[in-house]
């Protein structure tokens, strides 16, 4: 048998924020470090936990704490809107913060609100660097930047849309993304709803759910008149409903909608990372 002292051991949780699904792990002790292959090793399905992403939460100079996110593939991420919910929700559990909490995530403030039993309302950033009317791989496309980069392509038969063939090929098309894009694809249910299935670049396929994904199709809808209203009711693939709500101007943006706990668990694996 080999030495406990080989193994490191750490608690999890493992939370849903409207489908998408996350490990989230304390480190305000900072005394947990991952590797780029450990956390892809532990966010791959069967034989890992299983997770779009990790995060880790962490101390901050300025404000209640800070949001480390990680995508599957084991890098460091961009702006995650579900994830941040979910951590603003996990640091209320936690008593690392209270009902309202102020973060920073990838250098910026973030403010949340936990509204209700495992419901969560988050500031969005200013949506930046839109662009109408390009084509990408055969599809006529939109862009806009909701603190991670967003494509988005219309269609009136999302239910039957190949969303992992054509996601894939957009994500991948260096020569208009050189950093490469998340794909939402989208169908218009309304004058304030609208149906979305989002393929992630990081996780690199459809996720049931992508926060920043849902705000950039709710500004770019409403931007493009083919919505009108400021707040808007967006359908992800997990069935859940994600609401967002902003001024006219883009300058002040929320994304509300439900975060929880599925399981708390404890990882123990080969402290070599």
């Amino acid at each position: 048998m080999q030495s406990d002292d080989w193994y490191m051991q750490t608690d999890f949780s493992k939370m849903s924020g409207a489908g998408n699904d996350f490990i989230v792990i304390d480190n305000m002790r900072r005394d947990i470090a991952l590797s780029e292959k450990r956390i892809r090793e532990l966010c791959t399905r069967r034989t890992g936990i299983g997770a779009d992403g990790l995060i880790l939460i962490e101390p901050s100079e300025r404000y209640d704490f800070t949001m480390r996110y990680y995508n599957a593939d084991g890098r460091p991420g961009s702006m995650c809107g579900n994830g941040g919910r979910c951590a603003a929700y996990f640091a209320r559990v936690a008593g690392i913060s209270k009902d309202a909490a102020v973060f920073d995530a990838n250098g910026n403030r973030y403010e949340a609100w936990i509204t209700g039993p495992e419901l969560v309302r988050l500031t969005m950033a200013v949506p930046q660097d839109f662009r109408n009317n390009f084509y990408a791989n055969g599809f006529s496309c939109h862009f806009v930047d909701t603190g991670s980069p967003h494509t988005i392509v219309y269609t009136s038969n999302l239910d039957t849309f190949n969303v992992d063939d054509a996601g894939r090929a957009i994500r991948n098309n260096s020569d208009i993304f050189p950093d490469g894009t998340n794909v939402n694809f989208l169908e218009v249910t309304g004058p304030d709803t609208i149906e979305v299935r989002t393929f992630e670049r990081g996780v690199e396929a459809e996720t049931l759910a992508c926060g920043t994904g849902a705000v950039a199709a709710a500004l770019m809808s409403y931007r493009l008149g083919k919505i009108g209203s400021t707040s808007v009711s967006v359908g992800v693939r997990s069935g859940d409903v994600l609401r967002i709500d902003f001024s006219e101007d883009f300058q002040n943006v929320y994304l509300s909608g439900p975060a929880h706990i599925v399981y708390t668990g404890t990882i123990l694996f080969p402290d070599d990372d």
